[in-house]
């Protein structure tokens, strides 16, 4: 169905209210325009009323549009309050860390797998450099900033990745977080690949035999293609979470939300018998500091690290980043 952004055309139904908790507790749908431009902030930006219109409205993009027309407005600055930590690390990401950066080939992982999986994330490291001459670099994909409406703050960290691997003749970036890799897009000069294509190639790391739900991050619901890299890694009967919204971190709505953020993790332990798995650290991390069940990285079981999500020294282990 094609997507469309002229949220007059809403046809009240109902649907986009009923399954999400932003919008059902301001007595919402994604037809009602004005109300919902002034709290376009308190939106998880999960896309999850994308999802079940039954016409076709792209709600996430039109709340996002109308964060970035209140950024325009402003003149050219958020007015919203509560952002400064996310600004001052974010904006031009103070972790970045390119110096090991001698290979063509890159592995990008983002700035929350290595926050709350420090240990697999040297693993990980190590092995791709070993078995494919694959150096690490530590950087913020722009997601956070863009969500906010600061589109020309994002514009200007493409431009400057871009720069980089042009200058370096970069020829591919491997991404361990699936926010990155549809934030991205076709926006980057370099093949962008999968961590899980990259270990199907580099050898057997067995199977894992799932016994709990999979939790699929918000931008990969539709398409599932980070699932159809992981398949081969995968038996036993797969089964979805389908009733937790968001990890509640998506949008940067925390900020305004924090009750609605905590209850999506909270939800958790109630389902598949407690045991969540994912492939998302963002998700994993949150889940862990808020939830009540299991939360399992996929990539923590197939290195064998034995790590949970670390979320007790999340930005302490991020700051290590920058020295590594």
């Amino acid at each position: 169905m094609k997507r469309q952004l002229d949220g007059s055309k809403c046809i009240h139904c109902g649907k986009c209210s009923e399954n999400c908790s932003f919008l059902k507790k301001y007595h919402l749908d994604i037809g009602d325009h004005e109300r919902l431009r002034a709290l376009s902030y308190h939106c998880f930006l999960c896309g999850e009323c994308t999802r079940v219109c039954p016409i076709g409205i792209d709600g996430r993009q039109i709340i996002l549009n109308m964060r970035k027309e209140e950024v325009e407005r402003a003149p050219y600055r958020l007015k919203q309050k509560g952002y400064l930590p996310l600004l001052i690390e974010k904006k031009n990401y103070i972790f970045k860390n390119y110096r090991r950066a001698r290979s063509k080939k890159l592995l990008f992982p983002g700035c929350n797998f290595p926050s709350f999986f420090p240990k697999t994330m040297a693993l990980l490291s190590k092995l791709l450099k070993e078995r494919a001459g694959i150096d690490t670099v530590y950087d913020c994909c722009g997601k956070p900033i863009a969500e906010l409406g600061l589109f020309r703050e994002e514009e200007k960290i493409l431009e400057r990745m871009n720069r980089f691997f042009e200058r370096e003749g970069i020829e591919e970036l491997v991404l361990l977080c699936p926010n990155c890799y549809y934030h991205f897009g076709s926006r980057l000069s370099v093949k962008i690949t999968t961590i899980y294509e990259k270990l199907s190639e580099l050898g057997d790391f067995g199977k894992l035999r799932l016994d709990g739900g999979i939790f699929l991050p918000c931008p990969d619901r539709e398409k599932k293609e980070w699932m159809k890299y992981l398949s081969p890694f995968l038996s036993g009967e797969l089964r979805y979470v389908s009733d937790v919204q968001c990890c509640g971190l998506g949008g940067c709505a925390i900020v305004k939300e924090p009750e609605l953020a905590k209850g999506m993790a909270g939800r958790l332990g109630s389902l598949h018998g407690g045991k969540i798995y994912t492939y998302c650290g963002t998700c994993a991390g949150n889940f862990a500091r808020n939830g009540n069940g299991e939360v399992l990285h996929f990539l923590p079981l197939l290195l064998k690290s034995g790590e949970s999500a670390d979320f007790r020294h999340s930005w302490t282990n991020r700051l290590k980043t920058r020295f590594l």
